[in-house]
């Protein structure tokens, strides 16, 4: 089994900064790619960025210049940056990774964290 889990959210001002992370662990090969996800209440669950294990990385528009994904691949850890923050980037964040546990030939399946809020407000 394998477990994601965020930390990191909170409150925070407009114009303010956070930093989340997510810790992997179990039974894990590899992950390719990891990314955040945040869903506000009454819509859909979004792509904020990915990162893939040779570095790519892939940003929606919203947040492009002002939230950063990097990862520790040694320790299966996974962060988002995120400066200047608005009232719209108030959200559940949520992390993503998609799996191989036993080999580079095992399949790849999707996994989630459990959420972290991020509540932007003065």
């Amino acid at each position: 089994q394998v477990q994601l889990v965020e930390s990191g959210g909170g409150l925070v001002q407009p114009g303010g900064s956070l930093r989340l992370s997510c810790a992997a662990s179990g039974r894990i090969f590899s992950i390719n790619p990891m990314g955040w996800y945040r869903q506000a209440p009454g819509k859909e669950r979004e792509l904020v960025a990915d990162i893939t294990s040779s570095g790519y990385t892939n940003y929606a528009d919203s947040v492009k210049g002002r939230f950063t994904i990097s990862r520790d691949i040694a320790k299966n850890t996974l962060y988002l940056q995120m400066n200047n923050l608005t009232p719209e980037d108030t959200a559940v964040y949520y992390c993503n990774g998609w799996v191989k546990s036993t080999g580079r030939s095992s399949p790849n399946y999707p996994y989630w964290g459990q959420g972290t809020q991020v509540t932007v407000s003065s």
